[in-house]
């Protein structure tokens, strides 16, 4: 590279006569201002030309001028703007490849008036163009103006030099001020040209005022953003290093958590999850925001909670139904003796199910007394089916969230009872037990049997909406079995959606083939006792069941009998090694004392005006004894016991029927005038009430009005309309059941309950003689040990007969 340098010469000698001929520089892409000092790199051939021949001009001075098309090669006069700089050559450099670079000093600006040679280069006669409006306050202030705009913008260019401020306040001239700051501008050269064709200077400084502002936000807003980038990317910097140093010393610790810490081993789970589209739709969403968000944050943890719920969802893993009827029908018998009606209604189920494989499952309601296995039959079930079991205790759950689940707005939501048991589970279709449903409650926080609709409703539960998920699942899969001890509180609408399947109670041969096959062997295993060391008698399981317990159910039997073995445990553990047999009623004493219960049915009604009456309880059917007697008053009738509103009302109406046919029934017709009648029912501390009583309470009026006594073998049930008709009562298995267990011969039953006698087992039948009655008159035939005398009415007229 070689370098050529114009002639020195005084200013004097280097005075431009504008009118005269200068050579033209074309140049692309750029624009010289006056003042300026700028580099300019000449390739063309008549560009080369011109600068080899600069140290033949009268002055190193040349005409500049910005090409308005920088794709043309040869330019002409209409290629070129009208307006442009004259130039002082400072320096030439020659590169290898003959190609120069320029160093030129913008003067003045010029007008292109006529061009006078076209080669070697360009020439052309220019006319000098001079400054107008630059001596006013107006332009002062403009000028002010620009210099605190140039001055921001300089400091927010960090590749300018720090100079340039000081360069800017030396510079007092508005006009050559508007120049040096145009020069710099970052701005098209279509709007750089029109600048340098501004003569007057305030306009000037006005048009450069508007490209540096548009410039300075331009600039402030790059600032803004690199100034947020460069906080975001310290922050994130610093978190990774952190999170890096957090896992090495977890690893260092042995307690990395791997892929299940992390948020792309998320990723990887929701697509292997094989997802409903809704539900892998809101995973990614919340993975999404996951990802954004910082890892000590509390929505973090809520997120990631929710996403492991969505995640942990069985929404496809199921077990394989064992559709073998024959091996489900022996599960059952082997779990459960007896209910048979439980055990053929899953056999049905198990039929459809192996003929139509969509079928869904049933929602079966078990409704009976405690201690029946209601429960328990809920696990065998399952065990039978090949399911998973779940079980869901509703008993005084009063809030709706437990069945919903809680909004994930709420601090510590959590999904409801029967999508955590989806998860516990992990399959689509296990076996649900709803326990106690009869004892949901509610209050202001909602009412969850409501909720239970959705959930037991085969219609709508393929798309069960938790509050906490937000997301439908379907439970159609789900066989649902609930239990009760009564079906009267559950909602109807609840009750509506469930199938009701009744276990009413144990027989005796029912409780002791459960104990021999199930209990004993149970508690005998629980209490580390081997099978030789303790044997039971048949004999002394029937003392237990019938000295020792009155119940429906197997529970209180159970827990006699593991008092027994105890007993047995406890001379074992002193070291008595001898086997024992538990056969007679002294053996049993030994360890559960005096006998609790007795029958006394014989002894209550030895005296007349005891009736033995039958009654439904929610632990199954009970025996009560209607007592009635009468003293001296004045006509009015006492009752007491506890009664409810229905058994008042029945006592008055076996009272008005008494009044009415009294000398049929050989009574007084006078017998109140001058007496009060006081029926009581014992066990005063429990309430008591139902319609099935007022046969009962009539047959005990009759029987103290007349002296006859009540047969001490017989019960009886039923209500009783003023006309003497026998009505039809419920409960009737419970109540027979209980007659049989207080030894009851004979019961006497509605005539419309006769139908009722089906479900009664065929041993209890076959131990005990039925009576249906349709009358008051059949009732007192089949209760009393005499036949009654109608009293003479000595000429009057006698109350004619309604039966």
């Amino acid at each position: 590279m070689t370098e050529k340098k114009g002639p020195t010469r005084d200013k004097e000698e280097d005075a431009v006569q504008f009118g005269d001929e200068l050579p033209v520089l074309p140049i692309r892409n750029a624009v010289l201002f006056p003042g300026a000092v700028a580099p300019f790199d000449v390739g063309r051939e008549k560009s080369v030309a011109l600068v080899e021949d600069v140290d033949n001009f009268p002055s190193p001075v040349i005409a500049i001028f910005a090409q308005k098309d920088p794709a043309t090669d040869d330019p002409g006069t209409e290629d070129l703007h009208q307006v442009g700089c004259a130039a002082r050559v400072l320096k030439a450099l020659k590169h290898s490849s003959g190609n120069y670079s320029l160093i030129l000093q913008g003067l003045t600006r010029i007008k292109l008036e006529d061009v006078s040679q076209t080669a070697p280069y360009l020439k052309a006669k220019v006319k000098k163009l001079e400054e107008t409006g630059v001596e006013d306050d107006e332009a002062e202030a403009l000028s002010m103006s620009l210099r605190d705009i140039a001055k921001q913008v300089i400091q927010l260019m960090p590749e300018l030099p720090r100079e340039a401020g000081s360069l800017i306040d030396s510079i007092q001239a508005p006009g050559a001020l508007a120049d040096l700051v145009a020069a710099n501008l970052d701005a098209p050269v279509e709007e750089k040209a029109q600048l340098l064709e501004t003569v007057d200077a305030k306009e000037r400084i006005r048009k450069v005022l508007r490209l540096l502002t548009r410039q300075l936000e331009i600039l402030k807003m790059r600032e803004r953003i690199n100034s947020q980038i460069k906080e975001e990317m310290g922050k994130n910097q610093r978190e990774y290093v952190l999170r890096q140093q957090l896992k090495a010393i977890k690893e260092e610790l042995g307690e990395d958590d791997g892929d299940q810490g992390d948020l792309d081993g998320i990723e990887e789970r929701i697509a292997k999850a094989q997802l409903p589209n809704e539900a892998e739709q809101v995973a990614k969403k919340q993975l999404k925001r996951l990802r954004n968000m910082q890892v000590g944050s509390a929505e973090y943890t809520v997120v990631r909670t929710y996403l492991d719920w969505i995640l942990d969802l069985p929404w496809h893993n199921s077990t394989t139904d064992n559709l073998d009827i024959a091996q489900v029908r022996k599960v059952l018998d082997e779990d459960h003796y007896g209910l048979e009606k439980v055990k053929k209604r899953i056999l049905e189920y198990l039929a459809v199910r192996k003929l139509k494989k969509d079928k869904k499952g049933p929602i079966l309601c078990l409704i009976g007394p405690p201690g029946v296995g209601k429960t328990s039959l809920g696990r065998s079930i399952a065990r039978a089916l090949g399911r998973k079991f779940h079980r869901i205790s509703l008993g005084g759950v009063h809030d709706e969230a437990a069945i919903r689940g809680h909004r994930r707005t709420y601090v510590g939501a959590l999904p409801g009872q029967v999508i955590q048991g989806m998860k516990k589970v992990g399959t689509i279709n296990p076996v649900f037990m709803l326990d106690e449903v009869d004892k949901i409650g509610h209050d202001f926080r909602g009412d969850p049997a409501a909720a239970l609709l959705e959930v037991l409703d085969p219609e709508q539960n393929n798309t069960f909406a938790d509050h906490y998920l937000e997301i439908p699942f379907d439970l159609s899969n789900v066989m649902f079995v609930a239990n009760a001890n009564v079906a009267d509180p559950i909602p109807p609408p609840l009750r509506d959606r469930m199938e009701i399947l009744e276990i009413p109670g144990y027989t005796r041969n029912e409780k002791l083939a459960i104990a021999r096959q199930h209990l004993i062997p149970k508690q005998i295993e629980e209490h580390g006792i081997s099978k030789t060391q303790l044997v039971f008698d048949d004999k002394a399981v029937d003392i237990i069941i019938d000295h020792y317990t009155r119940e429906a159910g197997v529970r209180t039997l159970e827990r006699q009998v593991a008092s027994v073995i105890r007993g047995v445990a406890v001379k074992i553990a002193e070291g008595d090694t001898q086997n024992r047999k538990i056969e007679t009623e002294d053996d049993v004493r030994e360890f559960l004392g005096a006998p609790r219960y007795t029958s006394e049915v014989a002894e209550r009604t030895e005296e007349p005006g005891v009736a033995t009456g039958l009654a439904w309880t929610s632990v199954g059917g009970e025996i009560l004894f209607i007592e009635a007697t009468r003293m001296y008053g004045s006509g009015k009738l006492q009752l007491t016991g506890q009664l409810g509103d229905v058994m008042k009302e029945s006592a008055q109406a076996a009272l008005s029927y008494v009044r009415t046919n009294s000398e049929r029934f050989g009574i007084s017709k006078d017998f109140l005038e001058k007496s009060d009648i006081h029926i009581h029912i014992p066990a005063g501390a429990m309430p008591k009430d139902g319609p099935s009583a007022g046969v009962t309470m009539f047959t005990a009026l009759v029987s103290m009005l007349t002296g006859v006594r009540i047969r001490h073998d017989v019960a009886m049930t039923g209500e009783i309309t003023l006309r003497g008709r026998v009505l039809p009562i419920g409960g009737l298995k419970e109540k027979v059941l209980a007659a049989h267990r207080a030894g009851i011969k004979r019961v006497l039953i509605p005539e419309r309950n006769k139908a009722d006698l089906d479900e009664v087992p065929n041993e209890i039948k076959n131990d005990l003689e039925f009576v249906a009655v349709s009358k008051m008159d059949q009732v007192l035939e089949a209760a009393l040990e005499e036949k009654l005398t109608p009293k003479s009415t000595d000429g009057a007229t006698a109350i004619p007969s309604t039966n």
